[in-house]
C-alpha cells in the first residue's frame, strides 16, 4: 500500500496512519534498509495507506542521544496537522520517540504510539510471573529507564536489553560505512537476538525497539521460538481497531 510524503498527496488519498520521522535519510548505507519489506520506510509493508512526515531537524543527535525540546515541538505541529487531515492514529519512525509518548498523546484527540515498547505493558500481563521481555536496541547505552517510563513500562517489570553495537547498524550510524552489507547485518541482528535469550532464559518475548528491524522479525522468531513484537505488529494492530472491516459489516454502519 501506498506512503504518501505529504507533498504527494491527492484529495483521494485517505491515510490512515500518520508517521513522524527522521529528515530524509542522507546516508545512502543506511538508506538501504528503506528498500525491504517491512521496513516502515517500504511501500510494501503496510496493508493500509499511510502519511509519512519528515521533522526537520530531528535525527540521531536530536532523538536519540541529546532529545530536543525544539524537535518535540515540530513534531507536535505535524501530529496536529495530521489529525486535522484525517488521520486516525499516529506513530514514529524510531523507538527512541517513547522518550516524547506523553508529550505527543497529550497533544491531539487521536491515538499515539510514539514507540513499539508501549507493547511491554502489555506483554507482561501476557507472560506467566518470572518471564522477562527482551528489548533488542539500536543503541543500548541511550535506552533508558526514563524513555521505560515514558511508555509505562514500571520497575517491576523484567527487562533486558541488548544493542547492535559494533554491528553493520553502528558503524553506518557513526558515517564509517559508505555500503552496508544486508545480509552480514541479518546474521548481526541474529546473533544478538540468541544472545539475548542465551544470557536471559527467561525471557519470553522480544520486542524490536528500532524501526529498522522488522524486516529480520521472522528470522528472529524461527530461531528462538519466541514472539517478536515491533513497530509494524503493533501498526496493524491499531489499523485494525481503527478501520480494520475484515468481514464487511462497516460497509452498512
Amino acid at each position: 500500500m501506498a506512503v504518501y510524503e505529504k507533498q504527494d498527496m491527492s484529495n483521494t488519498d485517505t491515510p490512515i496512519i500518520g508517521i513522524l520521522g527522521w529528515e530524509a535519510r542522507k546516508n545512502n548505507a543506511l538508506s538501504q534498509l528503506g528498500h525491504l519489506p517491512g521496513d516502515i520506510a517500504h511501500p510494501t509493508t503496510f496493508s493500509f495507506p499511510v502519511l509519512y512526515k519528515r521533522i526537520e531537524g530531528a535525527y540521531h543527535e536530536t532523538v536519540i542521544m541529546k532529545p530536543s525540546a525544539k524537535v518535540l515541538r515540530a513534531m507536535i505541529d505535524a501530529a496536529k496537522e495530521m489529525e486535522r487531515n484525517a488521520v486516525k492514529a499516529i506513530m514514529t519512525d524510531c523507538g527512541f520517540n517513547a522518550i516524547f509518548q506523553q508529550e505527543l498523546a497529550n497533544a491531539v484527540d487521536i491515538p499515539v504510539f510514539a514507540s513499539s515498547l508501549i507493547q511491554i505493558p502489555l506483554l507482561h500481563l501476557m507472560l506467566k510471573e518470572g518471564q522477562q521481555i527482551g528489548i533488542i536496541t539500536a543503541y543500548q547505552e541511550y535506552l533508558t529507564a526514563e524513555h521505560l517510563k515514558k511508555v509505562g513500562v514500571s520497575e517491576n517489570i523484567p527487562v533486558c536489553i541488548l544493542g547492535l553495537d559494533n554491528t553493520e547498524f553502528s558503524k553506518v550510524r557513526s558515517d564509517s560505512l559508505a555500503i552496508m552489507d544486508v545480509d552480514k547485518f541479518e546474521k548481526e541482528v541474529l546473533s544478538v537476538a540468541k544472545r539475548l535469550v542465551d544470557e536471559n532464559r527467561e525471557v519470553g518475548a522480544i520486542v524490536l525497539e528500532c524501526t529498522d528491524l522488522p524486516p529480520f522479525a521472522a528470522t528472529i522468531r524461527r530461531e528462538t521460538g519466541l514472539p517478536v513484537f515491533d513497530i509494524v505488529t503493533l501498526a496493524h494492530m491499531v489499523y485494525e481497531t481503527i478501520a480494520g472491516d475484515r468481514w464487511g459489516k462497516g460497509k452498512n454502519v
